[in-house]
């Protein structure tokens, strides 16, 4: 037995052991250890606020790009009605335009007939009265005929006129 190599290496093994004891090397490494478990802990526990706060982000966000997606969809809406009031409102602009600009030219169209059956007038009276003093000036003549002519005349443009 004490000739077999592993037993004095059980025997080395146990003095060692026995001078760490004696030392106080297992408190030195069970406080290591120890340390090194809180260290660990610790950068969990930091990790597990770090993910949270990034959920907490993350979903803020997400409301946030929601509620901004909403707000475009009612800027958008809120445009296209715009849109489509000034449209309507240029539609009736037009038509109110349209019709002024009919009824004016329709008012310029009924002066310009009235003006020209006044002038046709005018020159029939003054035709009829040209071929009246005519007629009268060959048919009759002195002072008669002067008087008649004049009374001729002066009937013709009042009745035409």
């Amino acid at each position: 037995m004490f000739a077999e190599p592993e037993f004095w290496v059980a025997v080395a093994f146990v003095i060692l052991m026995g001078v760490f004891a004696y030392l106080g090397v297992h408190r030195t490494v069970i406080k290591t250890l120890d340390h090194r478990s809180d260290r660990i802990k610790a950068e969990l526990d930091d990790a597990r606020k770090l993910k949270e706060e990034a959920a907490k982000l993350l979903a803020e966000y997400k409301a946030r790009h929601a509620s901004a997606e909403r707000e475009a969809q009612d800027i958008i809406a809120g445009a296209q009605a715009e849109a489509e009031r000034i449209a309507s409102d240029a539609k009736t602009k037009m038509e109110d335009f349209v019709v002024r600009r009919t009824k004016t030219a329709e008012s310029k169209i009924g002066l310009a007939e009235t003006q020209a059956l006044a002038d046709v007038r005018a020159a029939a009276a003054n035709a009829a009265v040209a071929a009246a003093s005519t007629i009268l000036s060959k048919s009759v003549k002195g002072d008669l005929a002067d008087d008649l002519l004049a009374k001729g005349i002066t009937e013709v443009r009042e009745k035409l006129n």
